[in-house]
């Protein structure tokens, strides 16, 4: 087997040439091995200037880069003099936690992936925006940098009269409950649509975001991660007060604080098969009965 050093100056310079190496590109190399399992739990690192030979740059763009790794978790034991080790893996959260909690750090590992890809259905556009904002502020940091990006979200189209939320008494197209969700939902779409577009003019990331409109109110919340993780949550409706001078109730649900349900396809046979079915279930919903979502 050839030594650690010889493998990185072989592979890197077949990519670089003699330029320099960034510590975005010397992270990215070393986060790299961890997944591949070449680097293991519990493996000590070179010492600085081992790295720092091993990649032709200067101590100071080694420690920027493993500064990068420990702040992503992925090293132990940092402190001077002493190489760190690569840490434990995050063990996989299987407790139920408010989507609001849970959504945010699943979205930020899946951007570690070279190609990121999410899929979504969702009554609005409210959590997964406020979910991406962990991990777009890691890419405008240089903590991650993604090949591409390709978003899908699936939303209600404003053709329909939606199940929830709606007035008690009834509802219609020109229903104001209706009209503030289709605001609400239309400002979502678009924030989301130009936070993740930019990122082609700012970092050169190919981007992909797709909206498209079903003709039912989903009964759940579902997010597929690269397509090794789903997510799921049950909307819980619920009798309120409408937020209008009007005096009436409505039927909504308060879907930031739904219960997320985690499935990967890592943990066994049962959750691969509803990974699985569940990329199906939208994959059918997208490619049949979905239409092009309009926003005026």
């Amino acid at each position: 087997m050839q030594p650690f050093g010889f493998r990185v100056r072989e592979e890197m310079a077949a990519v670089v040439g003699s330029r320099r190496l960034t510590p975005q590109e010397i992270a990215d190399s070393l986060r790299e091995r961890i997944r591949e399992g070449r680097l293991k739990a519990g493996d000590r690192l070179p010492t600085q200037a081992e790295l720092a030979e091993e990649f032709g740059v200067e101590r100071g763009t080694v420690r920027q880069a493993l500064r990068a790794l420990q702040g992503d978790g992925l090293l132990s034991n940092v402190s001077k003099g002493s190489p760190p080790r690569i840490a434990e893996p995050a063990p996989a959260w299987r407790e139920p936690q408010p989507t609001m909690v849970g959504l945010g750090p699943r979205l930020t590992e899946a951007f570690f992936a070279r190609h990121v890809r999410v899929d979504a259905v969702c009554l609005t556009a409210e959590t997964m925006m406020l979910g991406l904002g962990e991990p777009l502020r890691r890419i405008h940091e240089g903590r991650v940098c993604p090949d591409s990006i390709d978003v899908r979200v699936l939303l209600p189209s404003r053709n329909i009269d939606l199940a929830f939320p709606t007035s008690v008494e009834g509802s219609g197209d020109d229903d104001s409950v209706h009209e503030r969700w289709l605001t609400m939902r239309n400002a979502q779409v678009q924030v989301l649509g130009h936070n993740l577009r930019a990122l082609r003019a700012t970092h050169g990331i190919d981007v992909s975001v797709t909206f498209r409109a079903l003709p039912f109110t989903p009964p759940v919340k579902l997010y597929l991660l690269n397509g090794r993780e789903a997510l799921i949550a049950y909307y819980m409706v619920t009798r309120r007060a409408a937020d209008d001078a009007e005096s009436r109730d409505v039927y909504d649900v308060l879907g930031t604080q739904a219960l997320l349900f985690s499935f990967e396809q890592e943990t066994g046979r049962r959750d691969e098969a509803f990974v699985e079915q569940s990329q199906l279930w939208f994959d059918t919903l997208w490619d049949t009965v979905s239409s092009e979502l309009t926003l005026d």
